[in-house]
């Protein structure tokens, strides 16, 4: 499902005009991208949590020039889906 299929169908099924709901998801993903910038993770009660996980620095190989390399410590997106939503997905 694209972004646009969410639009559409939440359009659909509130009455709201395409537009209008395209404005909402834009400043939803806006929202939860500049929470997770800073630090703060998004908890969303019966859906999921958008969290930051730390990946520690590590060894890498470069098997083509045959070097090891260091890939530094850094910080990546997840979401975790709440117990709810993984039993509605089985």
């Amino acid at each position: 499902m694209t972004k646009a299929d969410i639009v559409n169908e939440v359009a659909k099924t509130t009455g709201v005009e395409k537009t209008t709901v395209l404005k909402v998801v834009d400043e939803f993903t806006k929202c939860v991208k500049s929470s997770l910038a800073k630090g703060n993770p998004v908890y969303l009660r019966g859906f999921g949590s958008f969290i930051i996980k730390h990946r520690a620095e590590k060894a890498a190989r470069n098997i083509t020039k045959m070097t090891t390399i260091t890939i530094p410590a850094h910080n990546i997106p997840a979401f975790k889906p709440a117990k709810e939503f993984m039993n509605s997905v089985k």
